[in-house]
């Protein structure tokens, strides 16, 4: 099971007299913002590249592909990880509980209980639920198909002591892999399933260009476990097309600034793929991710 997701892009601008402000967001305590790449930005790499190449520029965190994890085992990649001193910030990805990825809703369970275990053995700070399309069911029936799944999955991850979060995804680029479009319907889904297990991400991508989406940042912000840093050209359609941070039209500085105003602790990290960003090297996407944090923020301390 996975995302089929797309590849890689280029150059950044930066805002000096922002630096001082949110400097201190970015050198917290020791698995307080941790800066983490996704796998799925360095798609065609193996476990032991990805792990390699983020450690040496000085990423704290990794993002785990599922697919990528299945390949190398658990135990080798936990081993691996140790040796890398890289932490776990996210395991990507359980859902499709509407069968719109042509699973029934139990196997998709199923594979999520399975999911828990891996995230618990990872210590990942959490586990990525994609709610699945609407699959041609109403609206109500789809939501109410979700909730049944997370409330028996978040007693499993409350067992586990495993954290799992909601991921709205923006119509434009994803609606067969979720029907949760936005902040207000996710936490309403959070507040329905009532476990404290249950969290969201925020992708700058998929709800970045939302104005209303920052206003509801107050009332995301008890519920956050994840923000994921993406940037566009524009807003999604079609194809996840997503830009090097600081080259596209996400309020990414504005968005730092409130989670900073609202003491957000938890993990950063980065996702980046796309054919804006095909042409360039993995190598390049990952410099140019690391310079862009560390000359807007000042030197990022991690774990």
């Amino acid at each position: 099971m996975g995302v089929k997701p797309r590849n890689i892009s280029d150059v950044f601008l930066y805002n000096l007299p922002l630096a001082t402000s949110l400097f201190f967001f970015f050198s917290r305590p020791p698995r307080m913002n941790t800066l983490a790449i996704s796998q799925l930005s360095t798609l065609r790499w193996s476990i032991q590249e990805d792990a390699a190449a983020y450690s040496r520029r000085g990423f704290g965190g990794i993002g785990i592909y599922r697919p990528k994890l299945e390949d190398f085992g658990i135990d080798r990649t936990v081993e691996l990880l140790a040796d890398y001193e890289l932490s776990v910030t996210s395991l990507s990805w359980v859902g499709g509980f509407t069968g719109s990825d042509g699973r029934g809703y139990d196997e998709a369970v199923s594979d999520a209980m399975d999911a828990v275990s891996d995230a618990a053995n990872l210590q990942a700070e959490t586990l990525i639920v994609l709610a699945g399309g609407r699959n041609n069911h109403i609206r109500n029936h789809a939501r109410k198909t979700l909730c049944k799944a997370l409330k028996a999955i978040a007693r499993v991850a409350e067992d586990y002591d495993v954290r799992i979060s909601l991921e709205p995804i923006h119509p434009g680029c994803g609606e067969e892999w979720s029907f949760v479009n936005d902040l207000q319907s996710t936490l309403d889904i959070i507040e329905t399933v009532n476990s404290p297990s249950l969290g969201m991400v925020l992708d700058t991508y998929h709800v970045g260009m939302d104005e209303e989406a920052l206003r509801w940042l107050p009332d995301v912000m008890p519920h956050l476990h994840l923000v994921q840093l993406g940037d566009a050209r524009h807003s999604p359609h079609g194809e996840m097309n997503r830009c090097l941070l600081g080259q596209g039209c996400v309020p990414i500085r504005e968005i730092l600034g409130l989670l900073s105003d609202h003491q957000f602790k938890g993990p950063l990290e980065v996702e980046l793929i796309g054919e804006d960003i095909e042409p360039l090297s993995y190598e390049q996407v990952l410099d140019h991710t690391k310079s862009f944090v560390d000359t807007m923020f000042g030197p990022v301390k991690q774990d």
